[in-house]
């Protein structure tokens, strides 16, 4: 018997944003020990839900509880990449690390605007 997905996993946004908690985990793994309950979980935790929410989200029947989780997957996006600076300033990783995954996630925060937007109201401004 054939089983069909949900549907998320054929997603350019879902796919770069798990991509991203890919990338997380690894450069996490790079983190002081004292980190591992602190900082790395919490990027870890905050990485997870741009794909988790992209994943509900696309799961739900009802447009307007996939487009509140498409906001919180934006909020995520913003922890993550606000994470990303302060592991930069505490030296636990260096810029040549952050700077390709913060472009990232300006770009998924785009996508994920934009899919907003096909749901029914316009997203957030970009601050």
């Amino acid at each position: 018997m054939k089983t069909r997905g949900i549907g998320f996993e054929n997603l350019i946004v879902w796919k770069r944003s798990h991509e991203i908690v890919l990338e997380t985990y690894a450069l996490t793994r790079l983190f002081p020990a004292e980190e591992r309950f602190g900082l790395a979980a919490q990027l870890r935790r905050a990485a997870v839900s741009i794909a988790s929410n992209i994943a509900e989200g696309r799961s739900r029947a009802a447009r307007g509880s996939y487009r509140a989780l498409v906001d919180v997957a934006l909020g995520s996006a913003g922890e993550v990449y606000y994470q990303l600076l302060l592991a930069r300033d505490l030296g636990y990783i260096d810029e040549n690390d952050r700077a390709p995954l913060a472009a990232e996630l300006l770009e998924i925060r785009k996508m994920l605007g934009a899919l907003r937007r096909t749901l029914g109201s316009p997203a957030p401004e970009d601050a």
